[in-house]
């Protein structure tokens, strides 16, 4: 599938009315936006509890976010629609999908973010699991970092209780490493959100 890295109408028109919504019912509250880089690629890692979890993250950061979203969503016409307009590609999940590397490989090498969730599903418990192996392959072999991004209550939005989204500090792939390293990496960040 075609990816496209200029941002819709759709796109930003979406972004200001969730900024609202999480602003007026979820009295939302965002700490740490100056751990995410101006400019140049970089991997935001996060737990996920909710299918609002991307909208959410990407609304609260001030560049356009990309996300992989799985494939699933993209055989029905009109999700298909949506969800390629708001940077989203898809992912066949429980194997090994080229074409969504290729897409993450050249989003990040576009200087573009990615959002990744190294636990690989939505949890109730935000934390538990092991991490998968994708965000730290893609960031040891491209050298960039990972933001670490820890949400509240995204869960429990039906009840709605204030929402807590923080950014934590750049976690730098090391420079010479090995097969093992992804998930060491990818665990490194679930294992940094579960602390912040």
């Amino acid at each position: 599938m075609q990816l496209k890295k200029k941002s819709s109408i759709l796109f930003l028109l979406g972004r200001q009315i969730f900024r609202l919504m999480f602003s007026l019912f979820y009295r939302w509250r965002i700490e740490g936006l100056e751990n995410v880089p101006y400019s140049g690629g970089a991997i935001i890692v996060s737990n996920h509890m909710s299918f609002f979890d991307p909208p959410l993250i990407g609304s609260a950061l001030k560049r356009p976010l990309y996300f992989m979203a799985k494939k699933e969503l993209f055989d029905v016409p009109i999700l298909k629609w949506i969800v390629k307009r708001t940077h989203a590609f898809p992912v066949k999940r429980g194997n090994q999908d080229m074409m969504a590397m290729r897409n993450a490989f050249s989003l990040l090498r576009g200087g573009h973010l990615l959002l990744i969730f190294p636990g690989g599903v939505r949890l109730k418990d935000c934390i538990a699991g092991k991490a998968k192996a994708g965000a730290g392959m893609l960031a040891c072999n491209i050298q960039l970092p990972l933001i670490p991004v820890k949400l509240k209550n995204t869960d429990v939005m039906l009840k709605f209780r204030r929402i807590e989204i923080k950014f934590g500090k750049p976690i730098y792939p090391p420079k010479n490493f090995v097969k093992d390293d992804y998930v060491n990496l990818s665990q490194k960040a679930l294992n940094t959100i579960a602390k912040m």
